[in-house]
């Protein structure tokens, strides 16, 4: 072999050995993986079929949306899905599903119209992953939960639905008396929360708005002010809000951006707030988008910027901006981790 060319693949060799780290190390981290357990139903996704067949057997649906890689779909199947009081619940009650948000099943709604999964999660403007829909032996929707919730709170929300609560009482009604909050804690004030009075007709629209619903006595309250708000890159963010804390079991005073006169507590009431800490972004003066459930530092900050950047108005899907988002942090160096 020539030397001229030997000299040219060890170069080349070299520089690959170089780049294999580095072109390693510039991946998403923190992904999840998980197996759906094989209690869940086989079905053929008629879900007319699916609800009739629950029905039978004195049993309602739960339809479980979610996407490869999800680490909050990971921690439902990992960790909610592996506790017995959970499963023994489920599988007494519910015909468990999953639909993967962007395959090419076969979906029948209960209306008979059909759809692939893909089309199908996008027309229940399937956000987040995990997504939880409950039917009811109609084949209505009584419940929804949009992103993860810790054990205790996805075992109450089984119960609310598996019992039939909802003839007596919305979830927030329900999980504050199973579950009451608690008067003692404080809330975390932050500098640039704005302060009362509390009108907000007037916000939302110059800069969007996001309003933050917490309580007291809330370990999930306390890491979104000790890990997630102070970090660079939320801070960078917050700077495009009008930022809003309410106490969500509270008598104070609101005008809210479409100029009603309430309460936090009647607002977050209204709005069907049960999560702690909830938040809803609003932009000129409209809600776009909501967390109301457990998310990391990575997504709260992607949620915020779908917002502040008018990403949303373009793009539909939260899900395809968080990649894109994901993969341009990635192109600056920049390491972007899901679990952290």
């Amino acid at each position: 072999m020539p030397a001229s060319k030997t000299a040219f693949l060890f170069l080349l060799s070299t520089i690959l050995l170089f780049l294999a780290p580095v072109a390693q190390a510039a991946k998403v981290q923190g992904t999840g993986e998980y197996e759906i357990p094989d209690w869940f139903t086989q079905s053929f996704l008629d879900l007319r079929d699916d609800v009739a067949d629950a029905r039978a057997d004195h049993k309602q649906v739960m339809i479980f949306f979610h996407q490869d890689g999800c680490p909050y779909c990971a921690q439902l199947v990992n960790n909610n899905f592996s506790q017995k009081p959970i499963v023994d619940y489920l599988r007494a009650h519910f015909h468990a599903l999953d639909i993967n948000m962007w395959g090419d099943r076969e979906v029948t709604d209960v209306d008979g119209k059909k759809y692939t999964a893909k089309t199908f999660a996008a027309a229940k403007k399937v956000w987040f992953t995990p997504t939880l829909i409950f039917l009811n032996e109609q084949g209505k929707q009584v419940l929804r939960i949009n992103g993860y919730y810790p054990p205790h709170q996805f075992l109450a929300a089984l119960r609310y639905v598996g019992e039939h609560q909802e003839k007596k009482w919305s979830f927030r009604e329900y999980y504050a008396h199973v579950s009451p909050p608690k008067a003692s804690g404080h809330l975390h004030t932050e500098k640039y929360f704005l302060r009362p009075p509390y009108d907000l007709s007037s916000l939302g629209r110059s800069k969007p708005l996001i309003v933050f619903f917490e309580q007291k006595d809330c370990p999930s309250c306390d890491a979104l002010h000790s890990d997630i708000l102070p970090r660079a890159a939320t801070q960078a963010l917050l700077k495009k809000f009008d930022s809003v804390q309410l106490d969500m079991w509270a008598d104070t005073p609101v005008v809210t951006p479409d100029g009603t006169h309430t309460t936090a507590r009647k607002w977050a009431s209204k709005l069907g707030i049960v999560y702690a800490p909830s938040a809803v972004l609003f932009d000129d003066g409209r809600s776009v988008i909501r967390i109301e459930a457990f998310l990391k530092a990575f997504h709260v900050q992607s949620v915020m910027d779908y917002v502040a950047s008018g990403a949303y108005k373009t793009q539909p899907s939260l899900q395809r901006f968080i990649q894109a988002r994901a993969d341009r942090l990635l192109e600056h160096g920049e390491k972007v981790n899901l679990w952290k």
